[in-house]
C-alpha cells in the first residue's frame, strides 16, 4: 500500500500578515525609542534640579567608565559592518559583524559592572546608611540604560542566530535593520549619559 503525503496547508493571508508586520515593525519600535527618551530626559532634568538644592555628594567617574563607552561606540561600528554585509548577501561577515556586536555588548556590561564597583570605593552607594542622592541618581540611571541593553543583547542573539541559519538575505533583513537602530540609539544615548555625567556631577 503506497502513502500518500497530504500537502500543508498554505495560509492565504500569510503574505499579508508578514507585509503588515513589516509595515508596523519600525513605527512601534520608533515610539519605544520616544518613551526612553522621554524616560532619560525626565531623569536627568531631576538630577540637575536635585543637585541644585544642596546637600549633593561630587563625585569623579571611574577611568573604566570610558573604555566603556569606547567599546559601546565600536559595537556600532561592528553591527554597521553587519549591515552593509547583508545588503551585499555576505552571510559569515554578516554574522561576524553580529557576533563581534554581541561579545562587545557583554563586555560593556562588564566593564560598567566594574565601574560599579570603582564608584563604591569612593564611597558612592546606591541605596543605604552612607548613600547620597548623587549616587542614587547615578546608579539608577546607569542601570535604567542596562535593563535597555539587555533587550539589545537579546535581540542581537535571535539576530546572530537568524543569518547563521541563513534566515537573511539582500532582501529580506527587517530583523537586523531593527536591531540596529535600536542599538545605535542605545549607543548615542550612553554617549550622552557619559557626557552629562562626567560634567554635571
Amino acid at each position: 500500500m503506497v502513502e500518500t503525503i497530504k500537502p500543508k496547508k498554505v495560509n492565504p493571508h500569510a503574505a499579508e500578515i508578514k507585509a503588515a508586520t513589516r509595515k508596523t515593525a519600525k513605527p512601534l519600535l520608533y515610539i519605544g525609542i520616544i518613551s526612553i527618551i522621554m524616560l532619560l530626559a525626565g531623569l536627568t532634568s531631576a538630577y540637575i534640579v536635585r543637585a541644585d538644592n544642596g546637600n549633593w555628594l561630587v563625585f569623579h567617574l571611574p577611568d573604566i567608565a570610558i573604555i566603556s563607552t569606547c567599546i559601546l561606540v565600536t559595537s556600532s561600528l561592528t553591527l554597521l559592518m553587519a549591515q552593509m554585509a547583508i545588503k551585499k548577501n555576505n552571510i559569515k561577515l554578516t554574522s561576524l559583524g553580529l557576533f563581534l556586536t554581541l561579545v562587545l555588548g557583554i563586555a560593556f556590561f562588564y566593564t560598567q559592572v566594574e565601574a560599579w564597583k570603582q564608584l563604591t570605593v569612593q564611597g558612592i552607594y546606591f541605596v543605604g546608611k552612607y548613600a547620597n542622592a548623587s549616587g542614587s541618581f547615578l546608579y539608577f540611571i546607569a542601570l535604567l540604560h542596562m535593563i535597555h541593553m539587555s533587550g539589545g543583547i537579546i535581540a542581537l542573539v535571535v539576530s546572530l542566530t537568524k543569518s547563521l541559519l541563513k534566515k537573511y538575505s539582500s532582501s529580506d533583513y527587517l530583523g537586523i535593520e531593527l536591531t540596529a537602530i535600536y542599538w545605535h540609539f542605545l549607543d548615542l544615548l550612553w554617549v550622552y549619559l557619559f557626557l552629562f555625567l562626567y560634567f554635571y556631577r
